[in-house]
């Protein structure tokens, strides 16, 4: 029987709940699987700042250090908004993606077949399916740049630098050219290289790296055109790759195209097979303890965890398929119609996991 360590986080707002209902999946996946996982729960996000008046304390680091892996909750909330940039609980996820070396950020966004009526999208231009992986730069670019205020002609200016070096570009385009091989075969590169250096870079590199994967169709595209075909014409995308903060905003935007936020896993991993797996929607503290949070994006976090980090890609595709079939029955309130029962976090955990077992 395989044994796996996970620090877990629980973070803030509907975090703690979400989590619990996952961590009954993931449990219920060991069983049908033949895998154990040990549990190390620790504080980051606003929690630990009432707790500890950091946003991630050290033993949370030493923790994750330890572990095999790291499941997240949500973190933030407006109880800590007044609070200094760096303690505020968004601190804590800056803090924790340098401390574990967390520099790729993998956010699929894809269209389960049961929610595929709940698609902004029209689905002409959806198609049979949609399945997109925006792989983001996370430890580099300007959210890591040198930074500040300064008075210029009297008036307060500030700065952000966006700036990556070869070596960080090369290895966020490693993964992206072997997403691609295994997938569809085709890897967008997305950059501004028409106006800024760092992009220019970016592109330059990418280009050269493509010589050593022959079989990856490698295209380019300005970040602005990049955002208008993810809504005109979603499916010629197979794998993103790009920086920081394109990143940031297009995996949001692509994130949409499924339905909901709320259905939207991500990994973010370091070298080896480590990794740090979280839903990408917020904390939503207005309706933090109200049993009505949708868990699933929290659930096919850990189906990435299986898959990335585990190497179990059939516990993985168990965890899918149950995800898919549930919402053949039952939705939580964010993707809820007419027809289906509606069921809180709890229920719609538990029918995920009855699922699996089945």
């Amino acid at each position: 029987m395989k044994k796996f360590k996970i620090t877990v986080l629980k973070g803030d707002g509907n975090g703690p709940e979400i989590v619990d209902k996952t961590i009954k999946v993931l449990n219920a996946a060991g069983n049908k699987f033949d895998f154990t996982v040990e549990y190390d729960f620790r504080l980051m996000g606003g929690c630990a700042i009432d707790a500890a008046r950091v946003p991630l304390p050290q033993e949370t680091v030493d923790s994750c250090k330890g572990a095999d892996s790291v499941l997240l909750g949500a973190v933030g909330g407006e109880k800590w908004d007044t609070l200094p940039g760096h303690l505020r609980p968004e601190a804590g996820l800056l803090g924790i993606r340098a401390a574990l070396g967390l520099y790729a950020n993998l956010r699929p966004a894809r269209i389960f077949e049961a929610l595929k009526a709940a698609s902004p999208i029209k689905a002409e231009i959806i198609g049979d399916s949609l399945d997109i992986m925006v792989i983001r730069e996370l430890t580099g670019g300007i959210y890591f740049g040198e930074r500040g205020r300064f008075v210029k002609n009297g008036e307060q200016a500030a700065f952000d630098t966006e700036m990556y070096t070869v070596p960080e570009i090369k290895r966020i385009a490693k993964i992206g050219f072997e997403m691609a091989q295994k997938r569809g075969g085709r890897l967008c590169s997305v950059d501004k290289a028409n106006v800024l250096e760092s992009s220019r870079l970016w592109r330059e590199t990418v280009i050269e790296m493509a010589k050593d994967y022959p079989d990856v169709e490698l295209s380019h595209m300005y970040v602005d055109n990049c955002a208008m075909q993810l809504v005109r014409r979603p499916t010629q995308f197979d794998v993103i790759v790009t920086s920081n903060i394109f990143g940031d905003i297009l995996s949001d935007e692509a994130s949409m195209l499924s339905g909901s936020i709320c259905m939207l896993a991500s990994a973010s991993l370091a070298e080896g097979s480590f990794g740090l797996y979280e839903p990408i929607h917020g904390s939503a503290p207005d309706i933090a303890g109200k049993g009505i949070a949708n868990p699933l994006a929290t659930i096919l976090s850990v189906a990435m965890m299986l898959k990335y980090s585990f190497n179990m890609p059939q516990a993985a595709q168990a965890i899918e398929n149950a995800v898919n079939e549930a919402m053949k029955t039952a939705r939580t309130p964010d993707i809820y119609e007419e027809g289906f029962k509606k069921a809180g976090t709890a229920e719609m955990g538990d029918i995920v996991a009855r699922m699996i077992l089945n």
